[in-house]
């Protein structure tokens, strides 16, 4: 990611990028599933965080203002996509050949965030990547905490179906076929016999 700082912004936005860039991109990928889109919203984020880093670095916490212009251009980004160019490019796929499958859990959890709406989205990445109380969501998103709160018990209620696995044959109990009738040495088929009690 080529970063333009511009001027008299400071050893500290430089600092502040090379020790919280990758973060940031993590953000950006789990909200766009894509590492390009990822790419391009924190060079954005970053350029406008550059321009008004005097009163970004004043801030409580520069990293959460730059979070919340970063968000605010994923949800544009998604509003664009949404009205204007359906055929998104798909979340990047997993490395096959991940010896412990992390990459393909990490890959099946980006999918399912992905088919989750930007609201809901948004609401459980900030919540459990970046440990975000409903009101501060709230506060970020420009949304009431109750609002926050749904939003997020309706996507972790979403991601977990999306991540159960189905029940499958195999977990059910086996189910003996039935004994195929043969003739028998005869050359007769064998009758089944009345139960017990039964009519005669």
């Amino acid at each position: 990611m080529e970063l333009l700082t511009g001027d008299g912004t400071g050893s500290d936005f430089v600092t502040f990028v090379e020790q919280r860039s990758a973060a940031l991109f993590r953000t950006a990928y789990v909200l766009t599933g894509n590492r390009d889109a990822a790419d391009d919203l924190v060079q954005e984020a970053l350029e406008r965080a550059c321009r008004h880093w005097r009163r970004a670095s004043v801030a409580d916490s520069p990293e959460a203002y730059v979070r919340r212009i970063l968000v605010n251009l994923a949800n544009k980004r998604w509003r664009k996509l949404r009205h204007t160019s359906p055929a998104e490019a798909p979340p990047d796929r997993a490395d096959p050949v991940d010896a412990y499958r992390r990459v393909e859990v990490r890959d099946q959890l980006i999918q399912a965030l992905q088919s989750l709406p930007m609201g809901m989205r948004t609401a459980v990445v900030l919540h459990y990547f970046h440990d975000m109380a409903d009101t501060q969501i709230a506060d970020l998103l420009g949304i009431s905490p109750a609002t926050a709160r749904s939003q997020l018990a309706r996507g972790l209620a979403k991601l977990r179906a999306a991540l159960t696995p189905e029940p499958t044959l195999a977990c059910a109990p086996p189910v003996r076929p039935p004994a195929p009738v043969l003739p028998s040495l005869s050359g007769r088929v064998p009758v089944p016999q009345p139960r017990q009690g039964g009519p005669r």
